[in-house]
């Protein structure tokens, strides 16, 4: 796997500082996934040109238009994150499950042929609810021994330069306070470490949770069969909590006085924007369907982030053998505008017992922006446009239909957001479906298994570096969709 840049990551993952965001989180909040009912799941998504799903208002709103009858469903879903992490010969695993609501929405459905008037407008239809779009729940544990350097080798490179009193109240005049950091005697503005020389065990354990939900209220047609035409108001909210625990212990009992450090990092970020989707889907022969969508992009106006941070350290044979800090609570109120998408889509209709459909969503990372009234986010907008690039999402999907039982598989993949030689980000997802399809209600069964693999680096500045802890994440979802025409 290609590695970002030392100073890349000292950037966009590690320091929380008095402007904790940066060019990670407009990443984070830019790169949605598939989610909604689990028919919907169970093809991976590939929905753009077959609608009828409630979760295509999500994606491409013309599905609304092929609704002949109104419809309610819910889909309630358990998720199972794993990840695997390799850091300097040791290897660790840790997991998070967690019970949420995928889906529920309504949609009602107006039969113009009924009403007594000759139009070529067959149907009109309204859409209401809610699609997850997003899933942050995931624990990793990050262990392996450095014999080179440690955390406070990058707190003495941040710290230099500066007195005392003038030091970062998130991270160095913590370390300062808790006597791991201590300045040169005749010289004040310059800094060494409790431990100088490495030789610690390295432990790092991170807990994320949240989601994004987009509320969708849309409206579609039905053009004499052939057209079928529709739009949404996307409402998408942000909830994103970071809890991180970094220790540093001297397990060998070779650094004079050190015994261990613990570093406690909390970030949590809300927000709420605004988008609008407008897709059409054109049969020209029966069993061809050709669909296209364009979303524009979300704006997301009243972003708040909160953090704060703690650091604790023990000694032996000293007089302050344990010792604590903790920062103020950090806040800041910002703006976030993600890509615009663009959707095209086609599928194959095989008699009345099978379908074969294709979704290719093309997105441009790079146009991501931050923006504040009290800060110019100049750097981290740079980061945006040097770091990221535009890229293809594919769905590929497939159901059969044999009496009531329908069966369903699904592949996706999720382009690389990074420009040549940084990270290789790319996701892959397989799915599996089953459903049972009545006249009046619908039950169906989704499984998805999504992999990807990320470089994460524990600090680093342009003078200090450190191995990557590779990590491999392993997401899986189990989905239940109950559906009730009338």
């Amino acid at each position: 796997m290609k590695k970002i840049t030392i100073f890349a990551i000292l950037v966009s993952l590690i320091s929380i500082s008095s402007i904790a965001q940066n060019d990670i989180d407009a990443l984070r909040y830019s790169k949605t996934t598939f989610g909604g009912t689990a028919r919907y799941m169970g093809l991976c998504g590939a929905f753009g040109a077959l609608g009828a799903d409630f979760s295509v208002l999500s994606t491409n709103p013309a599905g609304i238009g092929l609704y002949k009858s109104s419809e309610f469903t819910i889909t309630p879903s358990l998720f199972y994150g794993a990840t695997n992490s390799a850091y300097n010969g040791i290897s660790r695993e840790d997991s998070k499950y967690n019970f949420n609501l995928n889906n529920v929405g309504i949609v009602l459905t107006s039969d113009i042929t009924n009403s007594g008037t000759q139009s070529v407008w067959k149907n009109i239809q309204f859409g209401f609810g809610i699609n997850r779009i997003n899933n942050f729940n995931n624990r990793i544990l990050i262990e392996g021994p450095n014999s080179y350097n440690s955390i406070l080798d990058s707190y003495v490179d941040y710290a230099d330069g500066n007195y005392y009193d003038n030091l970062n109240q998130y991270d160095t005049q913590l370390a300062f306070d808790t006597w791991l950091l201590d300045t040169i005697t005749g010289n004040p503005q310059y800094y060494y470490s409790a431990i100088p020389y490495g030789g610690v065990l390295q432990q790092k354990l991170i807990e994320t949770s949240g989601s994004m939900n987009e509320v969708v209220l849309s409206i579609g047609a039905n053009y004499n069969d052939k057209l079928y035409l529709g739009a949404t108001f996307g409402f998408p909210s942000i909830r994103y909590s970071s809890e991180s625990t970094y220790t540093e212990t001297d397990v060998a009992d070779t650094i004079p006085y050190f015994d261990q450090l613990t570093i406690r990092e909390n970030v949590d970020t809300k927000g709420t924007g605004f988008n609008f989707k407008f897709g059409m889907i054109f049969r020209p022969i029966d069993f061809v369907r050709i669909g296209a969508a364009i979303h524009t992009p979300t704006f997301y106006g009243n972003m708040k982030d909160d953090w704060n941070t703690s650091i604790e350290s023990t000694f032996s044979n000293t007089d302050h053998p344990y010792n604590q800090a903790d920062s103020p609570n950090g806040y800041f109120d910002y703006e976030l505008t993600t890509p615009m998408k663009i959707l095209g889509s086609i599928a194959f209709i095989i008699g009345k017992n099978g379908v074969v459909s294709a979704d290719y969503e093309f997105i441009d990372y790079s146009k991501a922006k931050l923006k504040s009234s009290t800060y110019s986010f100049f750097t981290e907008n740079d980061n945006i446009r040097t770091k990221y690039t535009s890229t293809g999402n594919l769905r590929l999907g497939t159901e059969w239909r044999y009496d009531i039982f329908n069966f369903r598989g699904g592949y996706a993949i999720y382009g690389n957001p990074f420009k040549s030689g940084l990270n290789d980000a790319k996701s892959t997802s397989f799915s599996l479906g089953f459903g049972i399809r009545e006249r009046n209600y619908f039950i169906d069964f989704a499984y998805v298994n999504t992999k990807f693999d990320e470089d994460y680096y524990l600090y680093g500045t342009d003078n200090i570096s450190v191995n990557p802890a590779e990590n491999k994440f392993k997401n899986n979802q189990f989905l239940i969709t109950i559906g009730i025409k009338y």
